[in-house]
């Protein structure tokens, strides 16, 4: 119904520009259409002046049908009109009505993404993926890293601390999920990796289900230095060896700074071997009562992305069988999840679970992968999985005991 009410309104304001240029129509006449309409039309609303004029704007914004027919169609009435009010590029504003298709932005979250500049900081940011990823996988991971993040939902001064940072953007982490874009599943912060016998910590760890690949974001309060590239590098191949998955992407990171200087981050990224980005971020004003409103609640954000429960607790209980293999110092580490059940097995530390965890872990896969799970299923699995995982733990307790 809404795809039919646009394109009609379209046509009314296509024929009404037609008329203007064929008849030498003036804009007054727009005033005697609405008085028409109303009268011959009285059941139907949205025939007011004001109304005609955004038709005819609309038809004048988008004069494809199919383009109005396959995207705008599907935005409702005020989205439409918000694009054609605030957006005088063309280009600029199929993008972002596309965008609005694609994401199911309310018209709150659409004005604050165009308000906040969303479509020019959109790939904007420095990186080496032409060089370090393949060319289906790199094009994507340019369009999602923008340059720079608007972080406007923090009340935080100029004058922070970078775990200040961070904790600021869990609070909120909501709100930065839909600063980073679809798609990012948050796994963890100050995120715990051990190498060569010392501890590292990750600032914030998300897993991409598109891009099939994790994500590590590290958070500055100065301006770019080269030895940032250096320690991300570091970071990315121990994720890369401790946490992913055979059939997953090469890890990316991104660093997040105060500023940048364009050359010192392109002689920083040239060599190396890893998939990273350099972006800015900035600071400003809580975010506006309007969009904190149109912002999910914690309930609604676990309903609407409801695989990224199930692909941190994959991670989580891969992580769990790792140590406990470790522990025992087996010679050979298994690479996948069915692999380390078969050496606890061996070793005589399977759980009771485990045979109920291994149809749970098909769902857990599918999560991992990007692929659609049935909510039914995703809680059955997120259930198990938890148990499953409470129970390794208890096991490795008791064994350092």
């Amino acid at each position: 119904m809404n795809q039919e009410l646009i394109l009609l309104y379209w046509s009314i304001g296509r024929d009404i520009l037609d008329r203007q240029t064929a008849a030498g129509w003036g804009a007054r006449i727009v005033d005697r259409l609405a008085a028409d309409l109303r009268r011959d039309f009285p059941e139907m609303t949205g025939l007011s002046p004001r109304n005609l004029k955004y038709m005819r704007a609309l038809a004048e914004a988008f004069p494809d049908r199919q383009i109005v027919q396959q995207v705008v169609a599907r935005l409702p009435w005020g989205h439409a009109v918000k694009l054609v009010e605030t957006i005088k590029d063309s280009v600029e504003r199929l993008w972002y009505a596309r965008q609005a298709v694609e994401h199911g932005w309310s018209r709150n979250v659409l004005v604050h993404q165009i308000e906040s500049g969303l479509y020019a900081r959109q790939g904007k940011a420095l990186t080496n993926f032409a060089r370090t990823l393949p060319a289906p996988q790199s094009d994507l991971a340019q369009e999602l890293i923008k340059d720079p993040y608007s972080f406007d939902f923090l009340s935080l001064g100029p004058d922070i601390s970078e775990r200040e940072l961070e904790l600021g953007l869990l609070e909120h982490l909501r709100a930065l999920i839909l600063e980073l874009g679809k798609g990012f599943a948050f796994v963890g912060s100050q995120y715990h990796l051990e190498v060569g016998g010392q501890d590292y910590y990750l600032d914030l760890l998300f897993y991409h289900l598109r891009l099939r690949c994790f994500v590590i974001v590290e958070l500055k309060i100065e301006d770019f230095k080269p030895e940032f590239a250096g320690k991300m590098n570091f970071y990315l191949s121990a994720v890369d060896d401790q946490l992913r998955h055979e059939t997953d992407a090469p890890s990316i990171g991104i660093i997040l700074c105060k500023g940048k200087n364009e050359v010192i981050v392109e002689y920083a990224l040239r060599d190396s071997a890893k998939p990273m980005g350099v972006a800015e971020y900035r600071l400003s004003a809580a975010l506006p009562d309007v969009l904190q409103a149109e912002l999910p609640t914690v309930a609604e954000f676990a309903r609407e992305f409801p695989l990224m429960s199930l692909v941190k607790l994959r991670i989580e209980i891969e992580r769990e069988l790792r140590a406990m293999i470790d522990e025992r110092g087996t010679s050979e580490r298994p690479l996948s999840i069915m692999a380390s059940l078969s050496e606890l097995g061996r070793l005589g530390l399977a759980p009771a679970n485990a045979d109920r965890f291994r149809s749970a872990l098909q769902v857990l896969n599918r999560a991992a992968h990007g692929l659609d799970v049935g909510e039914e299923a995703a809680t059955e699995a997120t259930s198990t999985a938890t148990t499953f995982l409470a129970e390794l733990r208890d096991i490795r307790s008791r064994g350092a005991a």
